[in-house]
């Protein structure tokens, strides 16, 4: 069973950066970012391989965030550079087991989630 635990949310102005954390322990083979604001669907937003050398981003957040893995933690990192307003959101945290399908889709675990708040 995996267990997800995110930190780092909070509130920033527009323009500024944050780092979430998620630690995670179990099995997996991904993990990834996603996140949703009130009124609207759950987003993906990036995804890392185990072995930290494959990512993949989501198009309204390539260029401005950047996942990492600490393998020697079990911990991932969401880099989020030149935040806007529309990057508000509840961030979770998730886990995929599977090898197939694609880099963003299949994330069956999930954290308690952390809120990133940007003000204009």
């Amino acid at each position: 069973q995996v267990r997800l635990v995110e930190s780092g949310g909070g509130s920033v102005q527009a323009g500024g950066s944050l780092r979430l954390s998620c630690a995670a322990s179990g099995y997996w083979n991904y993990l990834g970012w996603f996140r949703q604001a009130p009124g609207k669907e759950r987003e993906a937003v990036a995804s890392i391989f185990r072995t930290g050398d494959s990512t993949c981003y989501s198009d309204s957040v390539k260029g401005r965030f950047s996942i990492s893995l600490d393998k020697a933690k079990n911990t991932m990192y969401l880099q989020m550079n030149s935040l806007k307003p529309e990057d508000t959101a509840m961030y979770y945290c998730a886990a995929k087991s599977s090898l197939g399908g694609s880099c963003l889709g299949g994330f069956a675990s999930w954290g308690q989630g952390t809120q990133v708040t940007v003000s204009s």
